[in-house]
């Protein structure tokens, strides 16, 4: 009887999952300030260097900033994405150990994983939400730059922030606290500056071996991707092509990413 009166006062598994992202995006927001200023600092930084300060000064041309936005806004989605799932769990599963109550929280495991890349998608969303209007401010009339196709840019944000959230999880289930700075090294640096953020991806013709090269980076397609719906006069990928790469992307990162959660959790 005790037995069978626990099970139905248990709350659902949704109930629970729902909790966990609400307590995750109140941690975020009561953050807010630290959070936009760890996650866009370094586009907004970009932004007025390369979008403002060189225009400026004629060392760049006056149509750059419609290559450079759209990139600009990939990286803080990118950044903000993958860092709000991979530093939090370096520390759980280093020296804080939280993640020991989440797993004893009434839902299944995998479900815990999906809860911290759901909210890692939503923070990468909300930076570069924020990003988008800064940017625009920062460097004044974007050329071609507009907004008919909505539901297009939030999709390609939506998917990208995805994707890049399976990839924190990834990241902070394989490396130690001790690694933290090898991963921005190794990882963060070659694919912001390989991630045809700076240029379009038609613009390395020239340099074939690059040109395929960097098709593994899955910024790539997050930069393309915002190009084509953002600003579509500048050379981009086929936006088919960037939605199929990216949902094959997400799969194989939440793939390999709960496979290393599950083995560290059981350890």
């Amino acid at each position: 009887m005790t037995a069978a009166r626990n099970a139905d006062d248990a709350l659902p598994v949704s109930d629970v999952f729902f909790a966990m992202l609400r307590r995750d995006m109140r941690v975020a927001r009561r953050e807010l300030p630290f959070f936009l200023l760890r996650t866009t600092m370094q586009p907004l930084l970009l932004m007025v260097v390369f979008g403002y300060l060189l225009p400026k000064m004629g060392m760049v041309a006056k149509g750059y900033t419609a290559t450079l936005l759209p990139g600009v806004v990939s990286l803080s989605l990118a950044l903000s994405a993958v860092q709000s799932v991979s530093l939090p769990m370096v520390a759980q599963f280093g020296f804080s150990k939280e993640i020991e109550d989440r797993l004893l929280a009434p839902i299944p495991s995998h479900l815990v994983a999906l809860e911290l890349v759901t909210a890692g998608t939503l923070q990468g969303l909300l930076a570069g939400l924020f990003v988008l209007p800064v940017g625009r401010i920062i460097m004044g009339a974007i050329p071609g730059l507009g907004f008919a196709n909505a539901a297009q840019v939030l999709s390609v944000m939506l998917l990208g922030a995805a994707t890049f959230s399976a990839l924190g999880l990834l990241i902070g289930c394989a490396i130690s606290p001790a690694q933290i700075g090898l991963m921005f090294s190794s990882i963060i640096g070659p694919m912001i500056f390989f991630g045809c953020m700076y240029y379009p991806w038609k613009g390395l013709d020239t340099v074939p071996v690059m040109k395929y090269a960097v098709l593994v980076n899955p910024l790539v397609y997050v930069a393309e991707g915002m190009r084509a719906t953002l600003t579509p006069g500048v050379p981009h990928m086929d936006l088919t092509v960037i939605g199929i790469a990216l949902l094959a992307l997400l799969m194989l990162f939440w793939w390999l990413g709960l496979r290393a959660f599950m083995k560290r959790a059981v350890t």
